[in-house]
């Protein structure tokens, strides 16, 4: 069985519970997902997957579907519209799916501990301080090196900056994946996950939830 769901990321509110406790959560729109494509070991694939399509509020419309997707989804002889997002979760057997199965949040109860995947945010060029939190130089005395990364020469060996020398450069925008975060509560009616812990991605950006290999005794 599929232990993932697609979402998109609403923001942070917080929860209350009965005897007062506040807990901060974002809030993930889960769902609901549906089956588009199965791969079998057997196939010409030569593994067990199940490639899922995101069930937006706006689906794309036809005439900006392209040709070849279009035709991705009318091989798969179920019936499923054109979805913008698709993403593919590994499975160790594909029997339990058929094209056309819906994927919805009540595969996760509250306390289950997830890991969620997501785009970080851009943050533009960046200097090797924010970058990576080189420290700064002295500010007095007419200190001309306050925030520069300084030297990064090799003399006369090997005569040529090091690859993959930490430097300025651009910052996020990068996969991500958290783990070991906790689902506060799950609202199966408005397929709505609020989870516990540092959701990577803005608000609006896609993200994958899923369920991580080791969960917490309950």
């Amino acid at each position: 069985m599929i232990n993932g769901i697609i979402g998109r990321k609403i923001g942070m509110t917080q929860i209350f519970a009965a005897d007062g406790v506040v807990t901060p959560v974002t809030v993930i729109k889960a769902g609901p997902c549906v089956v588009v494509q199965k791969k079998t070991a057997g196939g010409i694939d030569g593994y067990d997957a199940v490639q899922v399509g995101l069930v937006d509020e706006r689906p794309p419309k036809l005439k900006n579907v392209t040709k070849p997707m279009r035709g991705h989804f009318e091989k798969t002889g179920g019936g499923v519209p054109p979805t913008r997002i698709l993403k593919e979760f590994r499975l160790k057997e594909t029997s339990e799916l058929n094209v056309g199965d819906k994927i919805l949040v009540d595969q996760f109860a509250d306390g289950d501990v997830v890991d969620v995947v997501g785009k970080s945010k851009g943050r533009g060029f960046a200097g090797t301080v924010k970058r990576h939190n080189f420290n700064r130089g002295p500010e007095s005395h007419g200190s001309m090196n306050v925030r520069a990364p300084g030297s990064i020469g090799a003399s006369a060996y090997p005569s040529r900056v090091i690859k993959g020398t930490r430097s300025s450069g651009h910052m996020g925008d990068v996969r991500v994946t958290t783990k070991g975060l906790t689902i506060a509560r799950v609202d199966a009616e408005n397929n709505l996950l609020m989870i516990r812990g540092a959701v990577p991605g803005a608000n609006g950006s896609v993200v994958v939830v899923q369920k991580a290999a080791r969960q917490r005794n309950k």
